[in-house]
């Protein structure tokens, strides 16, 4: 067990593990267009990353959010164009399969709650390699989308362990605040999607820049 008591540690994907804002971005800006729909700024754009894609798109546009018929089509314009489509380049961010691996071997579980569905999650998984890491994983589909915590309720009761002997990691503050609404530190990443003072305000038990300052920080 490592010096502060975590037997866990549960990852959020896109700007945490995977560097892929700019992806998601140009995604959200194809399915607007094409259900003829404001292109909105890259800056509002990926304000919503984190949330499930359904939640996502009624955020970013609100005299929708009642039209479930286009929000499927915009969140199904943007599923293919996103992992079949686009020519934006997402690549994991640095040391990220060193610090799983080390996780791994220093005895952590390890876990993902990620905004993504279930299909595009997987499919990341199998492209990156990275399933092999993780003992469980959950989405919205089978949950709920951030910042409600269920996710993170379900890892906990299929690991059987409370909140005190898990962690968060993410860049964004639904991540910061679903982890906050059970109780379960937070550990804050300054390279994903939001600012550092808006995740501070959730009262990380860390701020680090990167991966690699994350690995020192729980096996140090």
């Amino acid at each position: 067990m490592s010096k502060h008591n975590y037997r866990g540690v549960i990852f959020d994907w896109d700007g945490t593990l995977m560097n892929s804002e700019a992806r998601i971005v140009a995604a959200i800006q194809y399915a607007a267009a094409q259900n003829n729909l404001p292109v909105l700024s890259d800056h509002e754009s990926k304000q919503i990353i984190g949330l499930s894609l359904q939640n996502a798109v009624a955020q970013l546009y609100p005299t929708i959010a009642e039209d479930l018929t286009t929000i499927q089509a915009v969140s199904e314009a943007y599923t293919e164009h996103f992992l079949h489509e686009s020519q934006v380049p997402m690549t994991p961010f640095p040391f990220a399969d060193e610090l799983l691996e080390a996780l791994l071997d220093e005895g952590y579980k390890l876990a993902v709650a990620t905004g993504k569905s279930r299909r595009g999650l997987d499919e990341v998984l199998k492209l990156t390699g990275f399933g092999r890491f993780f003992d469980i994983t959950r989405t919205p589909i089978e949950s709920a989308s951030k910042p409600n915590p269920l996710m993170l309720q379900q890892i906990m009761t299929h690991w059987n362990w409370s909140a005190e002997q898990v962690v968060m990691v993410g860049d964004t503050t639904f991540d910061m605040e679903m982890a906050a609404n059970i109780g379960m530190d937070r550990i804050a990443l300054h390279h994903g999607v939001h600012h550092p003072a808006q995740l501070a305000a959730f009262n990380p038990v860390a701020a680090l820049e990167d991966l690699g300052s994350l690995r020192h920080y729980l096996l140090s």
